[in-house]
């Protein structure tokens, strides 16, 4: 299954369980750091990373392919998450619950490594950043995206959004020059 694309693969997964097994193994990496680069805490984005899946899993159903990537189907659905757990200020499991899932229980050794990836200065020092200019930084170079595609979500010119990344990333240059320095 894996030369699938992903519309191949959440379309296949109607009727396949392993086909979207292919499609949480391809995307987790990058819904995980998604979520590390939000949330403070490494157990909270691996809850958020879960009920992400959990939810995408209950709408495969009525997943259309469109002219976007499956991708951006699937953090549409990892913004709208992460919102109502920062609106709820606790991570919401309902969609977990409504399709049986056990909760995940983490080990010694899975919050061990959870805790040696808790942010280090540079995310200290993004988070900082005022936030047009933090998140044109991460959508551009976090998350891949192009000028064209950020301009487009933030509403204004790829000059601003070039502009915006640029002095972002003087802005942490300085900052992490100072910390290293001071």
């Amino acid at each position: 299954m894996d030369p699938l694309s992903d519309d191949e693969l959440l379309v296949a997964a109607r009727s396949d369980a392993a086909a979207f097994g292919v499609f949480y193994r391809r995307h987790v990496p990058a819904v995980h750091a998604y979520f590390r680069r939000r949330v403070r805490s490494g157990e909270v984005a691996f809850d958020l990373t879960a009920e992400t899946f959990a939810a995408a899993l209950a709408a495969v159903p009525r997943y259309e392919p469109r002219p976007q990537p499956a991708e951006a189907w699937l953090f549409a659905i990892a913004r709208d998450t992460l919102s109502a757990s920062l609106r709820r200020r606790r991570v919401d499991d309902r969609v977990r619950r409504s399709l049986e899932m056990q909760p995940i229980e983490l080990s010694s050794h899975d919050i061990t490594f959870l805790e040696a990836e808790e942010p280090g200065p540079a995310v200290a020092a993004l988070a900082e950043l005022p936030a047009e200019q933090r998140q044109a930084i991460e959508a551009r170079h976090l998350d891949g995206s192009t000028y064209e595609e950020i301009a487009e979500r933030l509403r204004c010119s790829q000059s601003v959004v070039r502009q915006r990344v640029s002095r972002g990333l003087r802005a942490l240059h300085t900052r992490m020059k100072e910390s290293t320095d001071g």
